[in-house]
């Protein structure tokens, strides 16, 4: 028996747009976001989906209601579906980022499993919090159609996971850009096979967050930039 889970990233939000670190931060969503949200709830149109789980922050949950927009499916709250608690990071400009934190910018960038701030939640908990969380989500949907809505942080984590990656890999493992799908079948004995990865082809290069930006690219990944 097979459970299908279809990842969503959330639409656009203020942090996205103004490159300030939102984490638990419950961020508005931006003009170019609600865009995106009506391009991603029609792509979902025609997706079969039994059930749909977003974490609480309202850019997560917006996201959820657009792949709902047709299905018309009760949302469940998955606290464990959150973005990383950034602690003294929320609300900080990107580019301030290296001089405020000079540490533990280098380790976000070139050594993201030994990232923790003060105040904050470590990467190494994000990766563990986000698959319990999914392990509790397929385990309670066997044979079903799954849709999660999440934050990058949390799925880049969650992919490393279902990439058979320990966390040490996670640099390998790609940013999705805002609103981008990835599809996971998980088997009875929750062993992930990879159907789509980071897909946002319903974007166009007007609507993408990730056409105006480079800190996601892979050749940008251990150079220390957040811009």
């Amino acid at each position: 028996m097979t459970t299908k889970l279809i990842i969503v990233r959330h639409c656009e939000a203020a942090g996205n747009k103004d490159r300030t670190f939102q984490g638990h931060t419950d961020s508005e969503i931006s003009d170019k976001g609600k865009i995106q949200l009506d391009l991603l709830s029609v792509r979902c149109r025609n997706m079969h989906i039994d059930a749909l789980y977003s974490s609480p922050l309202k850019r997560a949950y917006a996201t959820a209601e657009a792949v709902n927009r047709f299905h018309h499916l009760p949302i469940q709250i998955e606290p464990g579906l959150i973005e990383i608690n950034g602690g003294e990071w929320e609300g900080e400009k990107w580019a301030q980022l290296p001089d405020l934190y000079p540490e533990q910018a280098h380790n976000w960038n070139c050594a993201p499993w030994d990232f923790k701030t003060e105040k904050g939640e470590s990467m190494r908990q994000v990766y563990d919090r986000v698959w319990e969380a999914v392990c509790r989500i397929v385990k309670a949907n066997p044979g079903k159609t799954v849709c999660i809505a999440s934050h990058g942080c949390a799925i880049r984590n969650l992919l490393c996971h279902c990439m058979n990656k320990p966390i040490e890999e996670l640099n390998t493992v790609d940013w999705v850009d805002n609103t981008g799908i990835s599809i996971v079948d998980f088997d009875e004995n929750m062993n992930p096979h990879i159907e789509l990865l980071n897909d946002a082809s319903h974007l166009s290069e007007e609507t993408s967050t990730f056409a105006t930006q480079s800190w996601w690219k892979p050749e940008n990944r251990e150079t220390g930039r957040f811009d």
